[in-house]
């Protein structure tokens, strides 16, 4: 009887260890003061810094709501696609709002919330290049992002193209496009649509390739933190934030990718 009682004891001793690692993320988060947060800062209007150097953009507001439903400020690091999710597995950062796509690679090494915006990935090129196609890419030069998306995609959909890789597409993918040292770029449509309104030398082409959905990354082992961002991204959707934080940012009159709250 002694025995069985130390046996009770011990595992009792190891649910209550286990419950504490489960809820320690955020109460660190709490208990340090402030969340940091990744964000991508290199292009209009998801992330960018405005004329004060602050951060700004659809996912700065994402990321600042967050944050406030927490109950802390954010501290924002800025990060490219290449090491958002390295910079997660290293306790870094303990969220990436920072236009992720959800991904089964991805899936595999860090959690993801439900969506909080939908993208898919758009071709834009000099008008000069006379580019129609995806075939059209082929001997041209067309900047992307290194270990992204469109990366993988272009390499299946236009494999004799020129590759001009970056770590931020925005600013420096956006840069080589403006002072035409590459003929045509990929990403997700949201900053392209964007990038050619603003620029008239380029233009999109209309297909959308995909229609990939964009999540709130975070590292694995903490299903308290996630259900909470998940409820943070249900509220987000039904109380209407969403809708108003995607027109303020493609303009009034932009439809916002639909959106299924948990």
């Amino acid at each position: 009887m002694q025995h069985r009682l130390k046996r009770y004891a011990a595992a009792a001793a190891l649910m209550l260890v286990a419950t504490s690692a489960l809820a320690g993320r955020i109460e660190d988060i709490k208990a340090r003061g402030y969340v940091r947060i990744g964000v991508s800062l290199g292009g209009e209007p998801v992330g960018f810094r405005n004329a004060s150097n602050e951060p700004v953009g659809y996912d700065v507001d994402v990321a600042k709501q967050l944050a406030a439903k927490l109950g802390v400020p954010a501290r924002f690091s800025d990060v490219s696609s290449d090491a958002r999710i390295s910079m997660l597995m290293s306790k870094q950062l303990d969220l990436v709002v920072a236009n992720v796509s959800i991904t089964p690679q991805r899936a595999r090494v860090v959690d993801f919330s439900i969506p909080y915006n939908v993208a898919g990935l758009r071709v834009i090129a000099q008008k000069s290049a006379y580019i129609k196609t995806l075939a059209d890419l082929n001997g041209k030069r067309v900047v992307v992002g290194r270990g992204t998306t469109a990366d993988a995609f272009l390499r299946k959909s236009a494999p004799q193209a020129v590759f001009v890789y970056t770590d931020n597409f925005a600013p420096d993918g956006v840069l080589l496009l403006q002072q035409k040292r590459a003929d045509a770029g990929i990403e997700d449509s949201s900053l392209l649509d964007y990038l050619a309104s603003k620029n008239e030398q380029l233009e999109t082409l209309p297909t959308m390739y995909g229609n990939t959905p964009i999540g709130i990354a975070m590292a694995k082992g903490d299903p308290a933190l996630l259900k909470f961002v998940n409820g943070f991204v249900s509220d987000y959707i039904k109380s209407g934030a969403y809708a108003a934080n995607y027109k303020k940012w493609w303009g009034s009159k932009a439809a916002p990718p639909a959106l299924t709250p948990q």
